[in-house]
This record gives structure tokens, C-alpha cells and sequence, in this order.
């Protein structure tokens, strides 16, 4: 049962990202203009078209929260609202590009810096996951939870292709019984909460807009997400909404115990 409170945005937010999916489909594998907004990081005529989609949606049946997307100018009204979106119309831009599926739709809802409602949708595979605080986690509305599994040596984790391909996860294949190696941030926690694979980590500065949602759902699935160096949950709707590296999720003894080896690994390097 949904909470009467977040039931309206929750339905809102579902429709925005199942409407912006479909603006998304309507470019993948076909002609496109693509730009770079900085080094390695392109962004697609898809993305704009879905953030004008959800924006023009979330917005106009709730005017009065604040805004934070990867694809609109920033502004410090955010700032002072005690709700506010925080959206990547196209997480994944890199794998959309490349014809491979694995991107999402992601949509938080925040409350004084803490997500209470999270969607993330996959438009090529229709895999829609969803959470309300205290409500659960949902894939493809069946109730989901993320492994219990208690030892990371026989979990599967969910890393970047990209920080694979860099050599990232170089000389760890010791640490889990087996990799998967998934483009989108929000996607892979999507598949975590609902238990596709027992971890996730990312090792590479991540912005607030491809957790959120993910956050929240996995939280509602059991698990938890912390900064890799000081074990901290992050508060979002920052002024910076960058995130330091590194991210680990899944449930807590997993978290506690990839913390551990992985510091331990930082100063056996040193």
C-alpha cells in the first residue's frame, strides 16, 4: 500500500519516465545529433528530448518544488524548496550510443535532502523499479529486496564497463565470485535492490542526479548506499551536487566488508 502522502507523485513520476522512455526509444539506433558537454561526456539529442518531457510533466502538476537535472542550468532556488526532483532523463548516454541497453530513466523526489521516492525506468527492456519511503521496493510492481548474501566472495557485483576497460578493478577478481559490467549508474542499483546481482561500487566521482533514485530503492530493498572513504549516507540537494569517489551499495554487511578490503587494498598500494 502506498503512502496517501507520495501517491500522487509517485503515479506522476512513473508517467514521466515511461512518456520520456518513449521519447528516448524514438532516437535509439537511429540518426541523432550527439555533443560533448566536456570530455567524455557526451549528451544526445534523446536526453534533451526527455528531460523537456519529464520537466514539462513533474513541474507543472508540482509547481512548487524545486528542480535539479543533469541536462537544465542549475539554479540555487533548488536550494530553499523542502522537495525537489532531481532527474537524469538518460543515464547511460555512452551505452545509448553504443546500441547497448543498458541505460534508465531516473527520477528522486527529496525531502530536505533526503530521497522519499525514487523510479527508474529502462525503456528498451519496459523494466520499471520504483520505491516510496517506508513503503518497499518494487520491480515491475513485485515486491523486491536485494541480496542477504554475507560474503563478498561469493557475490556477484555490478561495476562500470568504463572503469573496467581503465583497468579500475584490475587484480580484484579474488574478491567476488563474478562481475557484472553494466553502463548505467541508476540501472545497476535498480538491478542490485532487486537482487540481479548481490553488490554494486563504482570507483569514479558519480553526481547526485545518478543516485538518487537508486538510493532509495535500494535502501527500501534492504540495502544501503555509503561513500567508499568515510562510510557516510549522502545528504543530497547540495550546492555541489558532485559525489567524491567512491560509492558502494548492497546490504550492510556486504557494505561494512567491501569498506574494509578496499582500504586496506588503498594502502597496501601505497
Amino acid at each position: 500500500m502506498i503512502n496517501y502522502t507520495m501517491e500522487n507523485e509517485l503515479k506522476t513520476a512513473r508517467l514521466a519516465a515511461v512518456e520520456a522512455g518513449g521519447e528516448i526509444l524514438g532516437y535509439y539506433k537511429r540518426h541523432y545529433e550527439i555533443q560533448e558537454k566536456s570530455y567524455h561526456n557526451p549528451v544526445t539529442d534523446a536526453d534533451h528530448a526527455a528531460n523537456r518531457r519529464i520537466k514539462e510533466i513533474l513541474l507543472s502538476e508540482f509547481p512548487t518544488y524545486g528542480w535539479l537535472s543533469e541536462e537544465t542550468i542549475d539554479s540555487d532556488d533548488r536550494l530553499e524548496r523542502e522537495f525537489v526532483w532531481i532527474v537524469d532523463p538518460l543515464d547511460g548516454t555512452k551505452e545509448f550510443i553504443e546500441g547497448v541497453d543498458n541505460f534508465a530513466v531516473s527520477i528522486a523526489l527529496v525531502k530536505d535532502g533526503v530521497p522519499v521516492m525514487g523510479v527508474l525506468f529502462n525503456p528498451a527492456t519496459r523494466e520499471m523499479m520504483y520505491a516510496v519511503a517506508g513503503q518497499g521496493a518494487f520491480y515491475n510492481d513485485h515486491r523486491v529486496w536485494c541480496s542477504q548474501k554475507s560474503t563478498l566472495k561469493t557475490c556477484s557485483i555490478a561495476i562500470s564497463r568504463s572503469e573496467t576497460r581503465n583497468g579500475l578493478w584490475d587484480n580484484t577478481d579474488q574478491w567476488f565470485a563474478d562481475k557484472g559490467h553494466i553502463g548505467s549508474v541508476a540501472y545497476k542499483l535498480g538491478l542490485t535492490a532487486r537482487g540481479k546481482f548481490d553488490f554494486f561500487a563504482t570507483l569514479r566521482p558519480k553526481n547526485e542526479w545518478d543516485v538518487a533514485a537508486g538510493q532509495i530503492i535500494l535502501r527500501e530493498a534492504g540495502g544501503e548506499l555509503i561513500n567508499i572513504a568515510d562510510g557516510e549516507i549522502r545528504k543530497f540537494n547540495q550546492a555541489n551536487p558532485l559525489i567524491t569517489p567512491g560509492l558502494a551499495g548492497g546490504n550492510p554487511q556486504l557494505v561494512t566488508s567491501f569498506q574494509k578490503l578496499w582500504r586496506e587494498q588503498l594502502q597496501d598500494r601505497r
